[in-house]
Parts: C-alpha cells; structure tokens; sequence
C-alpha cells in the first residue's frame, strides 16, 4: 500500500462524527480495511473511513463516539459488500464489473420474486435492469455524490439492500402521479372515508424525512388558519373517519354540502401548503428555518406524504376544547 493511500487528504467537510473518530484510529481504519479486502479496488483508507464513518453517524448516537462502540458497530458491518458498494460509488471500474457479474442474477431473481412472475420473464428483466442501469448510469454519468450507493452503509448484505431497493422502485412505479389527491379532488357523495396517506413506505431518498418534517409543519400552520367549522368537518371526516352522512347529521348539514364544504377547504389547504412550501418558514417552537422550495421539491413532498403515514391527525385535528368552539351549523 503506498503512501499517498494511507494519508487522510480528504475534503473536511466530510468528516462527520464517525469518520474524525476513524481518523484518530488508523489502526482500526487498517484493521476493517484488511477485513474489507478494500484494497483489490484501490479504494483508500481514508475514501473507507468516510463511508465506515457516515454508516457510524447513522446508527450511533450524535457526539464523538468512544472506541468499543465504534468497534462493536463496525465489526458487526458486512465490510467486504461496503468496501465493493463505495469503489462502485467511486466509479472503480473494477468494481463495477465485479458488481454486474456476481449480482445481475440475483437482481434478475429477486425482481421476479417481488413481481411474482418467471424469472426470465420479460418483466423482471426490466426491472432488475432498469435498477441496474441507473446504479451504473447514475453513478457514471455524475459521480459518487449522486450514486445510489451512497445509501448503503452495510448493516445489511448488500443482496439484501438491492432487493429492498428493487422493492421500492417498483412500489414507486406504481404510484407514479399521485400527489395527495384528497387535497385537490372532490368527493362523491357519502361512502367509506378516504385516508389522508397510504400505508408506509421505507425511506430511500436521504432527504425524505426533512421533507416530511417540513410537509407536517407547514400542513400544521395552514390548518391554523382555516376556518374552526370547516377544521372541525375535516376533524370529523379524517380523525375520526366518520362518513359524509354521519357528519351531515351531526352538523345538521345535507352530506352534498359536506361534501362541497370539504372539497373547497382541501383545495384552499393545499394551496396553503404549496405557498409556505413554496416561500419558506422562519425558525420557531424549536424547529430551524427552513428555506424556500423549488416545484420539484414540493411536489416530493406531497408524494413523500402520500405514500408514508407520518402525520398525527388526531394532534393535528384535536377535539374542540368546549362544544360551542366550533362554528355553528351551515345551512346546503
């Protein structure tokens, strides 16, 4: 191993937590380097920590971690997949083909497995490919900052990383276009109560959760605005899941106007949203400002909600505190 390898002549702003504690410990960094067969890519050591690093910085508690957890952690990672997804990342091209000989297969299989078709079936060879070529394309064509691999961090086998990500891409093909309809669409008469957001979905995206955070905040702040009658029909409908007509009855309300009431309100929410969104909130009750958002970006935000479940409606939509806080009965 030369000298140049061994230096640690990387950017300093990539030295999170757990890679500046690697950096004070070469002899572990050359210990799980060793372990990782790493050097058959020519990846560095320093390149290594960073990624044994940013997987620390993940999963251990913020502030300098001490040696035994540091240890116990990374020991317990699969290095030698890790050491192969970040030489992939780094545009090795070794690696690469290493890569798309052991796991084109596998990809192949595992697509068939969650397509629930033959393996060799037109199908899952699109899908398995289609993974495969933006793995490749994404990382040849801009970098390691933009490579998919940049995600993986080793806790798992990385087999068992793809299929998950194959999983999800094909969750993602089928709910292309969906952006939170409820908030933009009417509804058709009484019948079972739509739900706000889907069932959950695991995180890929690295900036998924501060999109959420900031979708839920700025939901949050639009709905202090709206109306208590209309906030308290859409308590009824969404918190509490009572129909159309259940909330006519309650509210002494014909349910077409309920029905009427409700999709204006969504409508004049979602604007709402998409404005805060769209120019930013100051810092306040203990969450940081947050900046502006391009339309790409709020639109990953409304399909981040649509298809997660991390919105507390019965918090967002609490019961009035007195019966005579809501607004009064509207008439069709």
């Amino acid at each position: 191993m030369d000298k140049d390898s061994e230096s640690w002549s990387v950017d300093p702003n990539t030295l999170n937590d757990g890679a500046q504690a690697l950096k004070d410990r070469p002899a572990l960094v050359r210990l799980l380097y060793a372990q990782a067969h790493a050097a058959r890519w020519k990846l560095s050591p320093a390149r290594f920590a960073v990624a044994l690093g940013q997987s620390a910085n993940k999963a251990l508690p913020p502030g300098a971690p001490t040696t035994q957890k540091l240890q116990e952690y990374l020991g317990a990672l699969h290095l030698e997949d890790l050491a192969l997804a970040t030489a992939c990342a780094e545009e090795c091209e070794a690696a690469w083909e290493h890569f798309f000989t052991t796991y084109r297969a596998y990809l192949r299989t595992a697509a068939a497995a969650i397509l629930r078709c033959a393996a060799g079936s037109a199908d899952a060879c699109d899908l398995a490919d289609s993974l495969f070529s933006e793995l490749y394309g994404v990382a040849a064509g801009k970098g390691a900052q933009r490579s998919l691999f940049r995600y993986f961090h080793g806790r798992s086998s990385l087999k068992t990383w793809l299929r998950a990500v194959l999983a999800q891409r094909h969750i993602d093909a089928i709910r292309a276009g969906r952006r939170f309809d409820e908030l933009v669409e009417d509804d058709a008469g009484a019948g079972p109560p739509i739900t706000l957001l889907g069932p959950p979905v695991q995180p890929r995206d690295p900036h998924r959760e501060r999109y959420l955070a900031f979708f839920t905040r700025a939901l949050q702040t639009a709905l202090e605005a709206v109306d208590p009658g209309e906030k308290e029909r859409l308590r009824l409908y969404y918190a509490e899941e009572k129909t159309l007509a259940d909330i006519g009855r309650l509210l002494g309300e014909h349910e077409s106007s309920v029905s009427r009431h409700l999709g204006q309100t969504r409508r004049d929410l979602r604007q709402s949203v998409e404005e805060i969104l769209r120019n930013g909130m100051g810092a306040a009750n203990g969450c940081s400002a947050q900046p502006g958002l391009s339309d790409a970006e709020i639109a990953l935000c409304f399909e981040y909600s649509a298809g997660d479940n991390p919105i507390d409606l019965e918090k967002l939509l609490p019961r009035p505190k007195s019966p005579g806080s809501a607004a009064g009965k509207r008439t069709p």
